[in-house]
């Protein structure tokens, strides 16, 4: 009988994201929004001669989370939901994951949504510091969107960081203030500001195409806190190589939406196809073989 897939105890999993941080200087991060995707993460690799990299962690993106449930991208699933979800990818996987927050909810409810979370051994919650009803930051000022006053919003850090469980659980927090055009100063503000408070990392998001800016606040940041992890999504800058983050001081890159944006034209493509031909034959080379299929998970055969 073939063997099921590998997983791993809540806590050892919950363990795993800072004892990647303590031994690599860069991890790479991509979004998993189903078991089946987290499970070709697990799988992806590439070699280059002795040298082999993989994907250290899972991202689990309030963005694709909603997609895939063909809900909007605004708070609109609650926490319970894409926990379930998570739960889901936990039963097949191995790797660490890190939760898309959102705004973290209410500062009095995130307590509790911080000793869930780690309690089903995720590794790390990410809550941005916005308020109001929650827009996907890559708009920017084209749709209305406030930032959390930052003196309540360390406030929520420090509830949140006081309701963990363990010293592995980290609560990092996202600055807004460049997707709003706030300026440099105003997020390196924030960031001290969230540290002293207790985040146990900073995410900076742009929606620019030159990642000159999160290059600068990097630098800036860095003579401040030369440990403490900072964490950027390269979606709009994505020319930049995972290398050249790392060289200037990031050391958690997170591709946060590729593997559903990947899936759904080639979906798309396949369906209309079929329409047009009235068969399958002439989209076969571009779908896994059915036997693969069913090779696929172990258990199967």
């Amino acid at each position: 009988m073939e063997l099921p897939m590998k997983s791993v105890t809540s806590e050892l999993r919950g363990q795993s994201l800072r004892k990647l941080l303590s031994k690599k200087k860069g991890i790479r991060v991509i979004e998993a929004h189903s078991p089946l995707s987290a499970m070709l993460v697990e799988k992806a690799s590439y070699t280059n001669g002795n040298v082999t990299v993989e994907f250290d962690a899972f991202w689990s993106s309030s963005l694709t989370d909603s997609t895939v449930r063909g809900k909007p991208d605004t708070e609109l699933l609650d926490l319970k939901s894409r926990l379930n979800g998570v739960s889901d990818i936990f039963e097949v996987t191995t790797k660490p994951l890190i939760l898309d927050g959102d705004t973290g909810g209410k500062a009095e409810h995130l307590p509790y949504h911080i000793a869930t979370a780690e309690r089903m051994g995720v590794s790390a919650v990410i809550i941005e510091d916005k308020t109001g009803l929650k827009k996907n930051s890559l708009f920017g000022n084209d749709v209305k969107q406030t930032q959390a006053d930052p003196i309540e919003f360390a406030e929520k850090i420090r509830l949140g960081k006081y309701a963990q469980l363990s010293s592995d659980f980290m609560l990092i927090a996202r600055i807004e203030s460049l997707i709003l055009d706030a300026g440099l100063d105003d997020a390196l503000k924030r960031a001290l500001l969230y540290v002293e408070s207790g985040a146990d990392g900073v995410m900076i998001h742009s929606r620019k195409k030159d990642p000159s800016e999160i290059i600068e606040f990097a630098k800036r940041f860095r003579s401040h806190y030369p440990s403490v992890p900072l964490v950027c999504v390269p979606t709009s800058f994505n020319d930049i190589k995972f290398d050249t983050l790392v060289e200037n001081g990031f050391n958690v890159v997170i591709y946060a939406n590729h593997m559903l944006r990947a899936a759904y034209p080639a979906m798309l493509s396949v369906a209309n196809q079929i329409l047009k031909y009235g068969r399958t034959l002439e989209v076969e080379d571009r779908c896994l073989d059915i036997q693969e299929i069913l090779s696929l998970i172990p258990g199967t055969r």
